[in-house]
């Protein structure tokens, strides 16, 4: 089990290895690294998925220190500086996106892109952190029962989805002294909205149009608020985790886009020249490249075919 010292906390995560990306995965409240498992599952061969749990999270051992997502996002960047990692599509999932959008703002030059999964850049809603307060209350003083582990099931990933049972199993191994700070950090995190233009990276919204814990319009607000967004991909019917609940729609569109970004040349910038391209941009483009020439080279060898067929009709038929 891979675990590595970063600000005072041993961080838990796993890497699949690979050529193309990478790209790096943060989870949302209450889950942890696994629950990318379907983008893993379905990854190309030479893609590198990097996922990783946040303090309070998962595999990773933390301090008893409150930390905000301003922190996360610096134990994000001791991750790549261990991993040897200098640029990164960095993506997350709900409080994962809360990350991945501050550690943008601190470390712009280490991303190549953002991938924003049922996130936000707002505050929590009021009204939703008094329920939350009064879930996380008798969390703690009772446990996990069955209708409490179901609100929360529901709010997450939905009343239907088969597969919450497993997730409802671990949250009641979780330990309860590590609700608090999580909910805490949540709860507190600050407004970005105004700093959104910022960020100058490509980046891709993906949200479900049945997210009960983050609205789509919410969702809308940060995809304009980006000025180099691609449009928002409404996942109908997905909840809040719809990568886990709805993964052949997020697959796809997730693959359309690291698609995009290995075919596009990056601009320059400040007037410095334009950047040299990556190892896998030009095998890429060689290919494309040597496409191209195959299907030229067929085409004349069939038009030489045609016209051989015509001379040698022509003897035959008086023409």
């Amino acid at each position: 089990m891979p675990l590595h010292k970063i600000n005072g906390q041993w961080i838990h995560y796993e890497d699949t290895g690979g050529d193309i990306g990478p790209l790096v995965l943060a989870h949302g409240l209450l889950m942890d690294g696994e629950m990318f498992a379907p983008q893993i599952e379905d990854r190309r061969s030479s893609c590198r998925i990097i996922t990783w749990d946040a303090r309070c999270h998962g595999e990773t051992e933390n301090t008893d220190d409150p930390f905000t997502y301003w922190d996360l996002a610096d134990d994000l960047r001791g991750l790549l500086d261990h991993l040897g990692i200098e640029k990164a599509v960095i993506g997350g999932m709900s409080q994962g996106g809360f990350i991945a959008l501050r550690f943008a703002l601190q470390h712009p030059e280490r991303v190549s892109a953002l991938l924003l999964l049922g996130t936000q850049a707002g505050v929590e809603d009021p009204e939703k952190v008094a329920t939350y307060q009064v879930m996380l209350d008798v969390w703690e003083a009772e446990g996990l029962n069955e209708q409490l582990a179901e609100t929360i099931a529901a709010i997450l990933l939905g009343n239907e989805w088969p597969g919450r049972h497993p997730w409802i199993a671990k949250w009641r191994q979780k330990p309860r002294s590590l609700l608090r700070p999580a909910f805490q950090a949540l709860a507190g995190r600050d407004d970005i909205h105004n700093r959104l233009g910022e960020i100058n990276a490509p980046a891709l919204v993906i949200h479900g149009t049945a997210d009960a814990a983050i609205d789509i319009e919410v969702a809308r607000e940060l995809s304009r608020g980006l000025p180099n967004s691609r449009p928002l991909v409404a996942i109908e019917g997905g909840g809040h985790a719809s990568n886990l609940t709805h993964p052949k729609l997020v697959n796809r569109a997730v693959q359309q886009f690291i698609g995009e970004l290995l075919v596009t040349v990056p601009a320059a910038s400040n007037g410095r020249g334009h950047a040299r391209r990556s190892d896998a941009d030009r095998r890429l483009a060689d290919r494309r490249d040597q496409g191209r020439i195959e299907v030229l080279v067929d085409r004349r060898l069939a038009e030489r075919r045609a016209m051989e067929r015509r001379e040698s009709w022509r003897p035959a038929y008086g023409l």
